[in-house]
């Protein structure tokens, strides 16, 4: 699959903003992404419940179809 990695770069810098936080070394972000938005995600059935020790979740298939057709609106070319 061919997509724009400019695009991408920007989207996951943008989302990176959510998680900004400022420490006695300047402005940081955590590297994974924001828990409200991963909780709204699992509200609406797209993920398993992100709260757990397993550094991943599981995707639905509603999720898998959201997905795919987002990414395609968001960076395909």
């Amino acid at each position: 699959m061919e997509y724009n990695q400019e695009k991408v770069d920007e989207a996951i810098l943008a989302l990176l903003y959510l998680n900004f936080f400022k420490d006695e070394f300047g402005i940081r972000a955590w590297k994974s992404f924001n828990w409200d938005a991963m909780d709204r995600l699992h509200e609406k059935g797209y993920i398993s419940d992100p709260k757990s020790k397993a550094k991943s979740v599981a995707v639905s298939e509603a999720g898998q179809t959201a997905a795919e057709e987002l990414f395609m609106k968001l960076f395909g070319k």
